[in-house]
């Protein structure tokens, strides 16, 4: 008797503990340089063919998008509602983060001889907080959403500008007399519908590429550091976990009547893609499709949602930034007032919108937030070592979330397709 093929989801869920695996056991016998010279690579290919068709399928699935709602007033009904929603979540996500930081105490209680090498060691990243230091301020930011040049935008990977190209010109062509707008509009057609297919092809070596992805995370780094900063890891992935599984749930309960199991289900490819590659817009390809065809929401929501969500929803980074600026107060000795926690707050919110969706990009947004506190950015070198460990989990809820607004959005918009929870079509075969 054949035996049963196994779904996709299945493959990788296999890949990730398979090179967990292999990744420690490479550890432990002196051999992670071979895994970071020859099998990590297979990796950053895979990461790399996913990178290759986010700015094409960005531009045009937001345009087609764009233009599929017809009417500019309902445009802007739908921008509202999902600016609304990221920045909502956002804020409950930092403050889920500061809670469970002053609870649980993660920086304090640690030996003085442990605290004096993690400091040292800090002291050593100098150069790190430095270039986190010029990241620009958040005005700067909001001005540099405007393109001076869309092509230069487009080979740069310039996010926040593409969406404002692509959303503009969807917007002038929906202006514009039909007769003229429909050849351009059937032409982007064609290339978003090129892009998902390629999709669909870059996902068949999936697992491959995670596997080789994980096997390199824990060669490289080993468990050893994990345990020294075992509370503080614990503390946040406690926080996002908190945030996706209640948060999450009961906005989609609430305001969509969609039950968890399904959603969850519907979205677990996007989730393990967004846990090997730390980026959720590399994971946005896999996103889209996931929450059209699992979760039933129109693809005209899901091309204006997420590839907004990926680049101004970060609900994970920013809870992770403030567990991050109570952790390195409290190992500096440094006692957060009131003031200094609603100021993470607020800044952690609006550094957000701001943050690419790319491995690595929280640290940059996290010396904003340390700033606005007081907190040294040397403390930033003492995260460094399990910083892409937690990158992994937290681009996990970021991408959660974009799937999440996309489903409300729809649901008030009423333009969720009926999808039963047993026709899970799209990367669960």
């Amino acid at each position: 008797m054949a035996l049963p093929k196994l779904q996709l989801h299945t493959k990788i869920l296999l890949a990730l503990v398979a090179g967990a695996g292999f990744g420690l056991a490479a550890n432990r016998l002196g051999l992670a340089w071979l895994v970071v010279t020859y099998i990590q690579p297979v990796g950053t290919a895979f990461v790399r063919l996913i990178g290759m068709v986010v700015v094409p399928l960005v531009f045009a699935s937001l345009l087609v998008g764009t233009t599929s709602l017809k009417d500019v007033r309902r445009l802007g009904r739908i921008g509202v509602k999902t600016i609304a929603f990221y920045l909502c979540t956002t804020a409950i996500a930092v403050s889920i983060g500061l809670l469970l930081a002053n609870l649980a105490g993660p920086g304090s209680g640690l030996a003085e001889q442990a605290k004096s090498k993690l400091i040292e060691g800090a002291e050593r990243q100098d150069g790190a907080a430095e270039a986190a230091q010029e990241k620009p301020s958040v005005k700067d930011v909001l001005l540099n959403i405007i393109p001076t040049n869309p092509i230069r935008a487009f080979a740069e990977g310039q996010m926040l500008q593409i969406i404002f190209f692509a959303l503009l010109t969807g917007v002038c062509l929906t202006l514009i007399r039909p007769e003229r707008s429909e050849p351009a509009v059937r032409f982007f057609e064609a290339v978003n519908d090129v892009m998902v297919m390629m999709v669909h092809l870059i996902m068949k070596v999936a697992p491959f590429g995670v596997f080789a992805l994980i096997a390199g995370v824990v060669a490289d780094f080993g468990l050893h550091i994990l345990l020294l900063l075992a509370k503080y890891c614990a503390v946040v992935v406690v926080g996002l976990l908190v945030h996706m599984l209640l948060v999450y749930s009961s906005a989609l309960r609430l305001l969509t009547g969609m039950g968890a199991v399904r959603f969850f289900r519907g979205i677990r490819p996007a989730q393990l893609i967004a846990f090997s590659s730390s980026s959720s817009s590399a994971t946005l390809p896999v996103t889209i499709e996931c929450t059209a065809e699992n979760l039933g929401v129109s693809r005209a929501i899901c091309s204006f949602t997420l590839p907004l969500g990926a680049t101004i929803n970060m609900d994970g980074t920013s809870l992770y930034q403030g567990v991050s600026a109570v952790f390195l107060a409290q190992l500096y000795g440094m006692d957060l007032s009131v003031a200094q926690q609603l100021a993470v707050v607020l800044t952690a919110t609006l550094a957000s919108i701001g943050t690419a969706g790319t491995p690595g990009a929280g640290i940059v947004t996290l010396a904003i937030v340390l700033s606005s506190i007081g907190v040294p950015l040397q403390g930033i070198g003492i995260i460094m070592g399990v910083e892409r460990i937690l990158d992994m989990c937290r681009s996990v809820v970021n991408v959660t979330g974009d799937a999440a607004c996309a489903a409300v959005v729809a649901a008030t918009e009423d333009r969720t397709r009926n999808v039963p929870t047993g026709a899970l079509v799209l990367l669960v075969r």
